[in-house]
């Protein structure tokens, strides 16, 4: 049985060996040009400059540190500068990758080639994601009132009593007799007893 079927599956093949081929019609090559991408940009060109010192600057989606950083580019790396802010701070450049394909970067950390930029209008800054708010009730507890304290009254002190002396008299005087003619009378009288007194001894 397995040899009738080998002879069998073996003539099927050979018929279908013989068969004539029929090829179809080969479609034409279009003969038309096809645009090529260059990698030469048009239009002014910004290089990072390379005496900064940072490795990159920051690629922004808007002319300001507010907005959202959206890429880099390093030192030496050139883009197509599109457009500028009005006072020529930020630098509108080609940017793929990022929504519109455009992004903004600090004109202070690029050099740019000769060419006229027009002047662009920023878009609207960011609102942050989540306000800050306060809880009153919360601040309420930092917030500390000093009672006012009476200051001390100033009391005058007493009245200063300077004392007076009086001159102290003495009795070995008489009233009204001045003390140098006192001390002279009794030196007078001390002269005559010692003259009294060397007079005897001789």
């Amino acid at each position: 049985m397995i040899f009738v079927i080998t002879i069998i599956c073996s003539i099927g093949f050979l018929c279908l060996a013989y068969l004539p081929v029929q090829a179809g019609v080969a479609n034409q090559i279009p003969t038309g040009t096809v645009p090529t991408v260059t990698g030469t940009p048009t239009g002014p060109i910004v290089t990072v400059k390379l005496d900064i010192d940072q490795p990159q600057i920051n690629v922004r989606s808007g002319p300001g540190t507010t907005y959202d950083k959206v890429g880099v580019l390093l030192l030496g790396q050139k883009a197509v500068a599109k457009g500028r802010t009005r006072g020529g701070d930020w630098i509108l450049i080609d940017y793929p990758g990022v929504a519109g394909s455009v992004a903004w970067i600090n004109s202070a950390l690029v050099n740019i080639t000769p060419g006229e930029l027009p002047v662009v209008d920023p878009p609207p800054t960011p609102t942050p994601l989540v306000t800050i708010t306060i809880d009153p009730t919360m601040a309420a507890q930092f917030v500390v009132t000093m009672a006012p304290t009476r200051l001390p009254t100033f009391t005058p002190p007493p009245q200063l009593m300077i004392p007076t002396f009086t001159a102290e008299q003495t009795n070995d005087a008489p009233a009204g007799v001045p003390m140098g003619i006192v001390i002279l009378g009794l030196a007078a009288v001390g002269i005559i007893l010692g003259l009294f007194s060397l007079a005897q001894g001789r």
